[in-house]
């Protein structure tokens, strides 16, 4: 994989490809599986602050406005945490514990007044974040990130 270069303001019209801001591992390793859980908990939890309120949502608050679709793509989003933290061999009981978070978020997703207020209190993937990272802290050391 190449290096990518710094943003360049002059290369802004010049139809040169330019970085995200970001960059999410590829790797298996504990530590590139805790960064990629992060961004997408942050993606699906912590991505917009409500003006006025200063309250942190989500795509999962946003898209879980849609019927029907926004609830399954959301879901399907929580799901991606879950299948991660199986690649990290946790216990089968917090497989479990992280799927019935995901499972108990969809079916409150299905009332349809009652789902939408729910994705805005009850954050399953934060949740979820929480059991990965305390479970890596434990036995795998390595992957802390000093927060700052």
């Amino acid at each position: 994989m190449a290096d990518l270069e710094p943003y360049n303001p002059a290369a802004e019209n010049s139809g040169q490809a330019r970085p995200m801001g970001f960059e999410l591992p590829t790797g298996t390793d504990p530590a590139s599986v805790r960064k990629r859980i992060e961004a997408m908990e942050q993606l699906l939890e912590r991505s917009f602050r409500i003006p006025g309120i200063n309250y942190p949502v989500g795509l999962d608050s946003i898209v879980g406005l849609v019927p029907v679709l926004g609830d399954i793509v959301t879901t399907a989003m929580g799901a991606y945490i879950v299948w991660e933290a199986r690649n990290l061999n946790l216990p089968k009981w917090k497989i479990w514990r992280m799927a019935g978070n995901v499972g108990f978020d969809a079916l409150l997703g299905v009332v349809p007044v009652v789902g939408d207020a729910a994705d805005f209190l009850f954050r399953s993937n934060s949740r979820n974040l929480r059991i990965v990272k305390k479970h890596l802290d434990k036995h795998h050391p390595g992957s802390k990130v000093i927060e700052g």
